[in-house]
């Protein structure tokens, strides 16, 4: 009986080492500046506008997506992912990309988009105006 108990115990052990080394080994930083972005060497998280000014392109044959976004302080960054173009992307007032950035452009791993509100509350009219 106290074996049992003693494998359980190893066993919990175990699994929580392995999730506490897995947990301290996460290197995304979070970065709002594409400055930093660009000066940094680890993957990073980067949000930003897209600049509908200056279209996407889409690679099918390199099943590439392209594409210019803006942070706050108006610096610009070409994004690059290996994939396809993701849903709601026109519609979407922010983005927010996963990756390195490498020779000029940014190649994106993941990218989220954040689309407007269905529920944001919309002004309300007086019928009598």
């Amino acid at each position: 009986m106290k074996n049992k108990y003693m494998f359980g115990g190893f066993i919990i052990v175990v699994f929580l080492g392995v999730m506490i080394y897995l947990f301290t080994q996460t290197n995304v930083t979070y970065e709002s500046s594409f400055t930093k972005v660009m000066q940094s060497e680890k993957t990073v998280k980067a949000t930003g506008s897209w600049i509908k000014e200056r279209n996407y392109e889409i690679d099918r044959q390199n099943s590439t997506f392209s594409f210019y976004m803006k942070d706050d302080q108006g610096n610009i960054m070409k994004v690059m992912y290996h994939g396809t173009i993701p849903n709601n992307f026109e519609s979407s007032t922010s983005v927010v990309v996963t990756g390195k950035y490498n020779n000029g452009v940014f190649h994106a791993t993941d990218i989220l988009t954040k689309c407007p509100s269905k529920y944001q509350e919309q002004p309300v009219q007086n019928a009598s105006s």
